[in-house]
This record gives C-alpha cells, sequence and structure tokens, in this order.
C-alpha cells in the first residue's frame, strides 16, 4: 500500500511552484481548450430545448455574460434535431458560440448532434448502461464481454466525430456509475476514473484525440480526489495529457453553491489543474458566469511568486481522506471538530452586541446569551479588552502584553509570535497560540512546540501562492513530527463578499479537504460584514464535511430536462427545513441527476414526471408520482416519520 501511495503523491507539475499543466489542445468551433490556451469558461442553458428563441435568448445572455461555450441538453432525438435550429438563429444573430450538446443514455440523439454542434459531452455511467443499482459478480471474461458490447455501441459515435471535426468530453458523474463500475470498484474516485478510460481506450483504438476529460461529484472531496487520480492514470498508462473540465456538481444555490464549488475546483487550480470551468449553481446560467471569471482570474498573475522548499517526502495521501494526527489541546486538535477564530482585533470597542454577528444573541430581560450553530469559538481581540461577561462556550485571545494584564482572567490565552516564544515568554498553564510562517518553521520552534502541550499553531502566509505554501508547512510539520494543533489563517483586504467567499473557500478548503487543519481564522479587512465573515469560515467547514452546522443541500443546476422550477423549489425546501443541522437533502430535476448523484443524501426530491415527484430515502424509493404541490409537505412527513424531524427554534 505504501508503494501506491508514493507513487501517488505527484499528480500536478509541481506541488510547491504554481505551473499549469500542460495538456493536448482540442479545437472546439474555433475557440481553442488546452495546451498554452486561456483557462476557458462555460455554462449550461435551462430552457426546454424545443423552445428555439427562449434557448437562443437564454444562450446570449451567457455570451454576453463572458461565457465561451454553452451547453445545452438533448435528451431524446427531437433535441438533438433542435440544435440545428438553434444554432441556425445564434448565428443569424452574430453569435458564434460553440455549442456542446448534452448526452444521457440516448446514442442516437449524440450520434445526430455530433453532426450539428462543435461537441458532445457524453456520461460513460449511462451511455451504454442503464442503471438499476445492481450488484452482479462479473468474472473477467463476462467482465471483458461487457466492454466489448460498450465498444460496438460507443463506436459509432466516435467515428461520426472524427468525420465532422466534432470534440468530445467524456465526463464521467460520481453518482452515475454504471453497476458493472460499481460491482468491481465501487462507488470511488478509481470507479469514476475507470469509467472514463473504458471509453478513452476506445477512443484511442480508433485514433480519436480531440477529447476532455471531467470527473464531476457533489462532494468536493471526491470530486478533487478523483481528478488527481485521472491526471496519475493518465501519465501511467501512457495516455494522451487530455485537457480536463473542472466542476463540482449540483453545488446549490448561494454562498453555500459558491463555496462548495470553489473548494473544489479552486483547489485543483492551485495545482495547474483545469482547463475549463462551469460553476454549477442552482440559479440563472449568467450568474454562473462571474463566479468562473473570479475563481479563473487569480491565475492570470500567479507566476512569479516567492520560492517555496521544495517537497521530498510528501506524507499525504492525495487520494484517500485522512487527518493529520494533532494532540488535544484545550478543545483544538484530537478529534475536536476544526474551531473557528472571529478576528475582532480592528473594533475600537467589543461590546455584547458585537457578537450577534458571530453567533450570539444577548438577551437584557432574560440576562442571557443565546447560542447558535454557527457561533465562533474564540475571538482575537488584539489589544482590546473585553469588559463584559463573555458567554460560557467562547474564548478569547489577545495580544501578549493584554493577557499578561488578564491572565487571572477565565478563557483568556495569549497570541504569540515565534520569535517571542521562542525566547521563554510568560505563557499559559492552558493554551498558547504561537503565530507563524513557513519561514519561521525550524528545528528550534518545531521542537518547542512539539515539547508544549498548551501550543497550538496559528499559521500565515504572504506569498502570492499562500495555499502551496501553508501545504508546505504542515508538511514539514508532520515529516518532523510536531504535532501540536493547527489553525489555518490567511489574511484579505478590500474585497467584496463574494470575493471574500470564493478567495477563502479555494485557500483553506483544499487544505481541509487534505486532513489539514483544527481550525480556521479569517482576517478580512473592508471585505463585508463580521456576519459574513463568520459565515464564510463556517460553510468552508460544511462543505469540506469536516464540521456541519446546518442542513446540507445537494441541488442541481436547471437544465432543458427539469420538470419543475427549481429555484423556487430549492427556496421553499430550504425556508422549511434549513434548521435540520447535519441531514442532507437532494433536490434533483430530473432523473438523469436523480438516485446517482444524490447517493450520499439522507432524502431526495426529484421530478419524474411533469407536475410528479418522487421521494427518496437514500438511495431507496419511498414515493412516486407525488403531486408537486403536496410534495414538500410529504418530504416533510417522510423526516418527521424517521424521526429527523426538530421543531424550529423560537
Amino acid at each position: 500500500m505504501e508503494t501506491q501511495i508514493t507513487q501517488l503523491r505527484q499528480y500536478c507539475n509541481s506541488l510547491t511552484r504554481y505551473s499549469r499543466r500542460r495538456t493536448r489542445e482540442v479545437n472546439i468551433g474555433g475557440i481553442p481548450l488546452g495546451g498554452d490556451n486561456p483557462i476557458r469558461i462555460q455554462s449550461m442553458t435551462t430552457v426546454d430545448t424545443m423552445d428555439t428563441l427562449g434557448t437562443v435568448e437564454q444562450t446570449i445572455r451567457m455570451v454576453d455574460a463572458g461565457c465561451e461555450y454553452v451547453r445545452i441538453t438533448a435528451p431524446s432525438l427531437k433535441e438533438a434535431q433542435n440544435l440545428a435550429e438553434i444554432k441556425k438563429e445564434l448565428r443569424s444573430r452574430g453569435y458564434n458560440v460553440p455549442l456542446i450538446a448534452d448526452i444521457h443514455f440516448t446514442p442516437n440523439a449524440a450520434e445526430l448532434a455530433a453532426r450539428i454542434v462543435e461537441k458532445v459531452r457524453v456520461n460513460p455511467g449511462n451511455y451504454a448502461d442503464k442503471k438499476r443499482f445492481e450488484e452482479i459478480d462479473y468474472s473477467d471474461a463476462s467482465y471483458e464481454a461487457e466492454l466489448e458490447r460498450i465498444r460496438n455501441k460507443f463506436t459509432p459515435l466516435v467515428k461520426i466525430c472524427k468525420e465532422y471535426g466534432t470534440a468530445m468530453r467524456i465526463g464521467t458523474n460520481h453518482g452515475s456509475l454504471s453497476d458493472r463500475i460499481m460491482s468491481r470498484y465501487g462507488d470511488t474516485p478509481m470507479g469514476m476514473v475507470e469509467s472514463a478510460l473504458e471509453f478513452l481506450r476506445i477512443c484511442e483504438d480508433l485514433q480519436f484525440y480531440n477529447i476532455v476529460l471531467s470527473m464531476k461529484a457533489s462532494n468536493p472531496q471526491v470530486m478533487i480526489q478523483a481528478y488527481r487520480l485521472l491526471v496519475q492514470k493518465l501519465d501511467e498508462e501512457g495516455f494522451q495529457p487530455y485537457p480536463l473540465h473542472l466542476g463540482v456538481t449540483e453545488a446549490g444555490d448561494g454562498e453555500d453553491g459558491r463555496i462548495k464549488s470553489s473548494v473544489g475546483i479552486g483547489t485543483l487550480l492551485e495545482d495547474g489543474l483545469g482547463d475549463t470551468v462551469r460553476v454549477s449553481l442552482t440559479e440563472e446560467p449568467e450568474a454562473e458566469v462571474p463566479v468562473c471569471r473570479e475563481l479563473v482570474g487569480r491565475y492570470k498573475d500567479r507566476v512569479p511568486h516567492d520560492p517555496i522548499p521544495e517537497i521530498t517526502q510528501n506524507p499525504i495521501n492525495p487520494i484517500a481522506y485522512m487527518r493529520r494526527a494533532a494532540r488535544e489541546v484545550a478543545n483544538f486538535g484530537g478529534h475536536q471538530v476544526p474551531r473557528v477564530i472571529a478576528d475582532f482585533s480592528t473594533k475600537t470597542r467589543v461590546t455584547p452586541a458585537s457578537l450577534f454577528a458571530v453567533g450570539y444573541h444577548y438577551s437584557v430581560p432574560l440576562d442571557k446569551w443565546n447560542i447558535t450553530d454557527m457561533a465562533c469559538d474564540y475571538l482575537f481581540v488584539g489589544d482590546q479588552t473585553v469588559d463584559f461577561e463573555i458567554p460560557g462556550t467562547l474564548g478569547i485571545i489577545c495580544n501578549h502584553r493584554t493577557w499578561l494584564a488578564n491572565r487571572h482572567r477565565e478563557r483568556y490565552f495569549p497570541f504569540i509570535r515565534a520569535a517571542e516564544y521562542i525566547g521563554g515568554v510568560e505563557k499559559s498553564d492552558r493554551l498558547n497560540v504561537v503565530y507563524a510562517c513557513l519561514k519561521d518553521i525550524d528545528d528550534r520552534l518545531v521542537q518547542a512546540l512539539a515539547n508544549d502541550s498548551t501550543a497550538m499553531l496559528m499559521i500565515d502566509t504572504y506569498n502570492r501562492h499562500g495555499y502551496a505554501e501553508q501545504r508546505r508547512l504542515f508538511i514539514e510539520l508532520i515529516n518532523k513530527g510536531c504535532s501540536c494543533p493547527v489553525i489555518i489563517g490567511r489574511a484579505y483586504a478590500n474585497l467584496t463578499p463574494e470575493q471574500l467567499q470564493l478567495y477563502a473557500a479555494t485557500d483553506i478548503g483544499g487544505l481541509l479537504i487534505d486532513g489539514l487543519g483544527d481550525g480556521v481564522f479569517i482576517a478580512a479587512e473592508n471585505c463585508g460584514p463580521d456576519k459574513v465573515v463568520n459565515d464564510t469560515a463556517f460553510n468552508i467547514l460544511q462543505a469540506t464535511r469536516t464540521r456541519i452546522s446546518k442542513t446540507e443541500y445537494i441541488s442541481c443546476p436547471s437544465c432543458g430536462r427539469t420538470l419543475f422550477d427549481l429555484q423556487e423549489t430549492t427556496a421553499k425546501i430550504r425556508s422549511r427545513t434549513n434548521h435540520l443541522k447535519g441531514v442532507k437533502i437532494a433536490i434533483m430535476g430530473c432523473i438523469v441527476n436523480g438516485p446517482g448523484e444524490m447517493a450520499d443524501a439522507d432524502y431526495g426530491y426529484v421530478g419524474s414526471g411533469p407536475g410528479r415527484i418522487t421521494l427518496y430515502r437514500g438511495k431507496e424509493v419511498v414515493k412516486r408520482n407525488v403531486p408537486t404541490p403536496q410534495a414538500v409537505d410529504e418530504l416533510i412527513y417522510l423526516i418527521r416519520e424517521d424521526g429527523a424531524w426538530v421543531d424550529e427554534p423560537k
């Protein structure tokens, strides 16, 4: 096993130097992808594909927002035929954007669409297979027979694409792996990769290389691991270095969708992976484009950056989550959930009202604190003195000199810079927060931290390639056997709230995904209200599934297959269930993204026909053909029936 882990550690050009993976260039309607071309931005229409003018108008809005490729669903032959009318109308209006046909289940629609549009997307999990959630014990011979059946079904499309110069995306979805793949590899990143490679081998045998690959999942951790493994397998098996389409599927809406997408997409972009990006939000498709542009824009000026020492021994397994072992100090490390520290150091005065934004609501008549599920664990107050009785679950971290004057107070702890800590300043007998950057991590500091049962490290970075520098710091600690808990600190200034969400989710989320970090500290100057900053920290922990503080929604973006108003329905379900901490609810527009993509959800709400909904408990169908007006009530009844319902706090 150790040999396999060692082989899999290097999945990008460099873990310390920003360098984009060089991929094969794929021509898509005159706008090339991969190679030396910029990272492209794309989205997908949401109106019925048979609504020609509606699709055209929406496509134009997407292109005007900055979309470089537009994907349109073609679930059957009639929609595939109508792609010609849509393309004709767009061209007549002067819009030459390449069109991509999105295909599931229907090879004949793909073969027709490949003669019309510039690219087709096929899902290897359902192009030649129909998922029945059956476990079949395949012999090697029967497995090979299945592969030959797939080859016969897939080869005509490949030949058409070669003839017409049409590009193809082989796009694996985590939740729609075939029963055959599931039986041999399970619902794993390896299964996702092998699903795509089966189709890719056929393409290369037929000398067709105009291919883009994707590994999409609603869980960012699974998605990241699958892409890393895919790149490794392409190199190992001698495939062409095909460009990658990045996306977290069913990310949801609002800040949740943006943060979840940033964790998945941003983590890969940080390591130079990815040639085109789509952010799947349950919103209008043109709203996805600015988010993509923000994510991609950070890498236009990443090179050069301050050099980071090379990694000669990488202890992190990039395709299997394992939390870094850290001793428990106060309520950090060990088996504790990651903690959130709010930055109040720039305030002129901290009052009880100040805490409202970070989850503590003080009732004057009752003289008590109401503590929410997203209440921060500590305040960093710098040189401030808090002159009121703080809530019992809250701790105060202050600069060392301020702590000296308050060291008699319960739950007050010092913030000590690395040089001062090494110099032997007076310390707390419970918790000492030691501030350091990578340059401070020498043998003397590491030894002192390793021997101090009260020490917790708060790390920071000023490097433009900060994610890589902080990862390098963690690797240094692991390799030197230092198990003190670590808070991931990042500082931002003069950003919009949305930029803060996207950047912090990328910078911090990628570390948490790899099991690194025992807490989060976001210093955000002029980046929005305290509540936005605090919520961002908790939402990053939620997206990485390292600390669950609220209901999780797995909600697909609308498309032409959607059988109800996804935005309206998602808002309705959220308004009635958003107090159910830890419950995962999937809201799927149709069966294509239905039971598969919501595989790890507790409950599913899936469109099954016009005006009809199917309800799931996990992967199990509970009620079919529920009329839409009653479906939300039926969903809540199901949750109550299972004992998972709690009444909303007044």
